[in-house]
């Protein structure tokens, strides 16, 4: 039973901790509800950093997931700015980096990922960025508009350009979503872009090389330049900026800017410290978590992207660091914590947008997991779907490529196990809805 004399604190204020926190108030329970977040900022949604907020289209405020007198109203205690420091499952309690100790009944991390970052000389140079908080994504912004405009490199000179103007140059480290999403949004500003990427194609682990080439070749069309089978080994700088950044086959590349979009890291420290049990790094890493969301403690809950959880309808652990993980995880994980029966089996899900494409994925197929790949629609105008197949015939994922209302449908197609005819899934005039059983 939760009586009103109950202490839930929830460590981590984006969208799993925000929405944990509504979810404990819309089921009910009447005790304290503590929300410790290590930005100052109320919590928000991360999308728009790489997406609306980022091109111009959606202002500051529309990132934030509530009003910020929802909290007062809601009785959520904040705690901004504040990290934890210290977790003592023992006691039960958790420290501030300002010395408070806050006791707790139950505790959901919800603590997210951290950009990884560039293990190269000239990372301290002014120009070097990433992206995964709103003051990041703000000064991005100032950024590529500023590229978009006239630029020039130090030691550039217009006679050297040939008289004409060129724009500002930004590298990208990495061709997953939030590189090729920041590419977009600087092709819109009219910077320069060049992605350094060590895979063949671009989304080359996410998608296979199929689907990669396709969305190479849509940021090549509007000139983005792609330089594959290199890493960055240096960010060379005068003056303390950047001006160009080579790469381990001998290449140089000019430069003002460089975005590290390498991938983000599992906060796993608080876990760690205070002995919870960890997933494999190998396997993506983060803190262990049962269909129920809860840790090896059963006091303490991990909900969003630090949490690997054994899925249980695709039967492996897994760790999913998109939108709706967070969107959905949070709320389980209240709900879990409020003794609930819980078994989080959300079909992962993501999606994006990119010049004039827009596409979602549902589902789990990594690399080596699936026998082929099959298409339905015009894959050359970009209107299709495509769907990874395993070697008895089951779907293990889908994703629409500007075709909608679909999505539930794959879910739905995933969810049965059934074995499904690549013929019948290629064929347009078939309906995806006739084949579930």
């Amino acid at each position: 039973m939760v009586d009103a004399h109950q202490t839930f604190v929830i460590v981590g204020g984006g969208l799993a901790g925000a929405k944990a926190a509504e979810t404990l108030r819309s089921e009910g329970f009447t005790g304290r509800v503590i929300l410790i977040c290590d930005e100052r900022d109320h919590p928000y949604e991360r999308p728009p950093l790489s997406k609306g907020y980022l091109l111009g289209k959606e202002e500051r405020d529309s990132v934030f997931i509530h009003e910020p007198a929802w909290y007062a109203q809601a009785h959520i205690e904040l705690h901004l700015g504040q990290p934890a420091v210290h977790l003592d499952p023992a006691g039960r309690t958790v420290r501030l980096g300002d010395g408070t100790l806050i006791a707790y009944d139950k505790l959901l991390l919800a603590t997210g990922a951290e950009p990884r970052r560039l293990d190269i000389p000239g990372t301290g140079l002014a120009g070097v960025h990433h992206l995964r908080r709103l003051a990041h994504a703000e000064r991005l912004r100032g950024v590529l508009a500023s590229l978009g405009r006239e630029s020039s490199a130090p030691g550039d000179t217009e006679e050297s350009r040939g008289g004409a103007k060129r724009s500002g140059r930004l590298v990208i480290a990495g061709a997953g979503w939030i590189g090729l999403e920041v590419a977009a949004a600087a092709r819109s500003y009219g910077a320069e872009v060049t992605v350094v990427e060590p895979a063949p194609t671009a989304l080359h682990g996410i998608l296979g090389p199929e689907l990669g080439a396709l969305f190479t070749d849509l940021h090549r069309e509007h000139g983005v330049r792609f330089h594959f089978g290199a890493r960055l080994t240096e960010i060379v700088g005068q003056d303390g900026m950047v001006v160009a950044v080579r790469t381990d086959d001998g290449e140089e590349h000019p430069a003002h800017d460089v975005l590290a979009a390498i991938g983000a890291a599992p906060r796993t420290a608080l876990a760690e410290q205070a002995g919870l049990d960890l997933a494999d790094p190998q396997a993506g890493g983060g803190i262990a978590v049962d269909a129920a969301l809860r840790t090896s403690d059963p006091y303490v809950h991990a909900a969003g992207d630090v949490a690997a959880a054994d899925h249980p309808l695709l039967d492996t652990r897994i760790r999913v660091e998109h939108w709706a993980n967070a969107l959905n995880g949070g709320p389980a994980a209240a709900r879990a914590m409020l003794g609930q029966d819980i078994s989080y089996d959300r079909v992962p899900y993501f999606f994006s947008d990119q010049y004039d494409v827009g596409m979602e994925y549902s589902g789990y197929a990594p690399p080596g997991s699936y026998a082929q790949v099959v298409c339905r629609g015009d894959v050359a105008k970009r209107e299709f779907v495509a769907f990874w197949l395993a070697a008895d015939g089951r779907l293990l994922a889908g994703m629409n490529v500007n075709v909608w209302d679909v999505a539930e449908t794959i879910q739905q197609l995933i969810r049965s196990g059934a074995p499904l005819e690549p013929a019948a899934l290629a064929d347009p005039d078939v309906p995806l809805a006739s084949l579930l059983p």
